[in-house]
């Protein structure tokens, strides 16, 4: 699939929601992408849609439990940070700025599709009951019992072990405070060692 649009062209394949997710990128070679990318570099631009689309396309879907809806939603995001990368003042916060931008552009296409402020208001509903992995070796055992922790903890869960997201960067995309995050995260943790039967864990 080709995209053209000004000041990049992007070329990139939509991954599949089952494929592994990616080894995690240095910060340093991040760095050196986004400050390419930024002087009109369409190859390093490429690179990190290479490497972050498919984990994109995931959180996207998390959220809209809806496969269409998450392909438009991170590819929309792309089109627009492909015209404002030049705005990123601090390229090290080019993952954080990136799943905020998908974060919000799936609430925008949940208001044009349901156009119903009230199921907009409940998408960290949706966001949980879609989830289909969990931060465990038994993943599917522990589904139902991720299912009961609050809707901002199962993000920050999701966000923190699947997609190794630091805590900085989950408040940044959450837009709540750090501590907030910590608490919230030791608070998950918590729950799921109260609640999770000892021969599962």
């Amino acid at each position: 699939m080709k995209i053209s649009r000004e000041p990049f062209t992007l070329s990139f394949r939509l991954y599949s929601n089952s494929q592994t997710k990616a080894t995690p990128m240095k910060q340093a070679k991040q760095e050196l992408l986004v400050l390419s990318a930024q002087q009109g570099n369409t190859k390093a631009f490429n690179a990190l849609v290479e490497h972050y689309h498919s984990a994109l396309v995931k959180f996207a879907y998390r959220i809209c439990a809806n496969q269409q809806l998450a392909q438009d939603a991170v590819q929309e995001a792309w089109l627009k940070l492909s015209q404002q990368l030049r705005k990123l003042n601090d390229p090290r916060a080019f993952k954080s700025w990136i799943y905020r931008a998908v974060r919000w552009r799936c609430i925008d296409l949940m208001r044009r599709q349901n156009n119903n402020e009230q199921e907009l208001t409940d998408y960290q509903q949706q966001f949980s009951d879609s989830m289909t992995e969990t931060p465990s070796v038994s993943e599917g055992s522990l589904l139902p019992y991720i299912n009961q922790l609050p809707d901002v903890e199962k993000q920050i869960i999701y966000l923190f072990y699947l997609n190794e997201i630091s805590i900085t960067e989950i408040a940044i995309i959450l837009e709540i405070p750090i501590g907030t995050v910590k608490s919230r995260l030791n608070r998950a943790r918590n729950q799921l060692r109260n609640i999770i039967p000892r021969d599962e864990l």
